[in-house]
């Protein structure tokens, strides 16, 4: 029996664009971060990454996505480190390191909406975020495309 043979991934530079409201309301905080960073894709498997920057008061941070048929998984390492699982319909906890020290917070994913292909395209998350007695609904939105190679006169 022959073994089915596994699509390499498919990488390149990427335009990424992140859009997050958070914050308890509609009023809540929006952050948005136009970046470059990478992209890769291959079926059932879509893997990102990206430096955030001062804008987002985390400079020198990696910031990766893993996206599967299941779950999205964030990844942040550097001045802060964390790893959210998001999960639709289900909570998990994580611990958030800051140079200030660490905290344990709940993380319930309401929808993920994943329309991410080949060539790009767009990552939206619905989730809410609690500590102690506060909570927060929040939603971020990732678009991706590919960055356009300068043409050589």
């Amino acid at each position: 029996m022959r073994k089915k043979k596994e699509e390499a991934p498919q990488g390149f530079d990427a335009i990424i664009s992140v859009k997050g409201l958070l914050g308890t309301s509609e009023e809540g905080d929006e952050i948005e971060l136009n970046t470059t960073g990478t992209y890769s894709y291959s079926p059932g498997n879509i893997y990102f990454e990206y430096m955030e920057t001062e804008l987002t008061g985390m400079s020198g941070t990696k910031t990766s996505f893993s996206v599967t048929p299941q779950a999205v998984t964030i990844t942040r390492e550097g001045q802060v480190g964390m790893q959210m699982l998001f999960e639709e319909g289900k909570k998990h906890y994580f611990v958030y390191n800051t140079p200030y020290g660490s905290v344990t917070m709940g993380l319930g994913t309401r929808d993920i909406e994943n329309r991410l292909m080949e060539n790009g395209g767009r990552l939206r998350i619905n989730y809410t975020l609690d500590m102690f007695d506060m909570a927060s609904r929040n939603n971020v939105t990732v678009d991706i495309r590919k960055q356009q190679q300068e043409r050589k006169q």
